[in-house]
């Protein structure tokens, strides 16, 4: 079995796209994905498959769908993938000082040039972004409210999602919660 976390862009959002997530826990474990939880009322998800990411990720959206009338984008990873994810952030969030964050924006696919073009149009001397594959890091030290590189994250479209460090991370607590899970005596395996 593989851990998965899930990340649905774009719901609950200045009260658009609503999905509660008792809703989502149930439409998830109706496909059979077991050791399904939610984190946030912002559409992370955590559960167990045998099946792919690529097989999974459109059934779980035709799913949500058609049960709460929403079309959220999913962006799937394994929880090894998320944890790698977190491991190689560039900036240090130990260091960071009063005001400052650290946000994670998670891809469908490998950034495309066009998402540098778009990005370096908001980026300063305050605020800076490292684009590596399929994700997107962002140093902000100042209010995300007040950055024009955070509102060019907008402009991306619907093939990324963000999520701040602190949720990041303890993503990564959770979905290694569910490792023991995995073996029957209780040890990751």
């Amino acid at each position: 079995m593989t851990i998965y976390v899930g990340f649905l862009r774009g719901i609950n959002v200045g009260g658009k796209n609503k999905i509660k997530m008792a809703d989502l826990k149930k439409t998830l474990e109706d496909l059979e994905l077991t050791q399904v939880q939610t984190y946030l009322q912002s559409g992370n998800v955590l559960f167990q498959s045998e099946e792919s990411g690529e097989a999974l990720r459109p059934r779980i959206e035709k799913a949500i769908s058609d049960a709460v009338g929403v079309a959220p984008t999913v962006i799937l990873c394994t929880a090894g993938e998320l944890t790698e994810l977190v491991r190689n952030c560039p900036y240090d969030a130990e260091a960071l000082s009063e005001g400052e964050s650290i946000q994670i924006s998670v891809l469908t696919e490998e950034a495309p040039q066009t998402f540098t073009d778009i990005l370096s149009k908001g980026q300063s001397e305050v605020d800076e972004f490292q684009i590596r594959g399929c994700t997107i890091y962002f140093l902000f030290r100042q209010s995300v409210l007040d950055s024009k590189l955070a509102s060019n994250i907008q402009k991306l479209g619907d093939r990324t999602t963000t999520r701040n460090w602190n949720t990041m991370s303890k993503l990564v607590v959770l979905a290694e919660a569910l490792q023991p899970a995995n073996n029957p005596n209780g040890k990751a395996p």
